[in-house]
């Protein structure tokens, strides 16, 4: 693994991302996730709220609500499909989605429960390094079993599990540029 020689930075303190509904998005990340809701804040001037999830490792989601916010609209300000059931694209700024790690052995478990909870959510989905760059069967280059689901807001969402650890090899095309 790779080490940060610059800045000596541990992992994600939070992610803040925006919630059309704010109750629904506890019921939905605390009643059907199980994240445990840790910090409520009321903005001042009654411009909104701000909502912690904790999330394991000392990580957390949050949301903000924001009484005047934009409606979204799919395929700019997010992903507008699951994986595999349309096109994932998403703007320039935007957030794509949120992966969780979870074990590997509970992918399979986790994707019933999300069901039976009724969250749409895919089949598992095997990233490797074939052409289309996942399958739905496990492969000798997977490094990580996903599956994918939305929130309440169309956030669309991951759990993932790595396989293998990255190596030097894993870093193999050049970045492009635009200018």
């Amino acid at each position: 693994m790779q080490t940060n020689k610059k800045f000596e930075i541990r992992g994600i303190n939070h992610l803040a991302l925006v919630c059309r509904d704010m109750k629904k998005t506890v019921d939905f990340y605390s009643g059907v996730l199980g994240m445990p809701l840790v910090k409520t804040i009321e903005l001042p001037q009654n411009s909104g709220q701000h909502f912690f999830f904790d999330i394991g490792k000392g990580d957390q989601l949050a949301f903000f609500w924001f009484p005047d916010a934009p409606e979204k609209v799919p395929g700019v300000t997010n992903a507008e499909s699951l994986v595999g059931h349309g096109s994932i694209t998403s703007a320039h700024a935007s957030m794509n989605h949120v992966a969780f790690d979870v074990p590997v052995e509970k992918i399979a478990e986790y994707q019933e429960k999300l069901a039976a909870a009724g969250v749409e959510v895919t089949p598992v989905i095997f990233h490797d390094d074939s052409e289309n760059q996942a399958s739905l069967t496990d492969t000798d280059s997977t490094f990580v079993r996903s599956i994918y689901f939305q929130d309440p807001d169309g956030i669309l969402l991951e759990f993932a599990a790595s396989t293998r650890a990255f190596t030097e090899g894993d870093v193999s095309c050049e970045p492009v540029s635009v200018d």
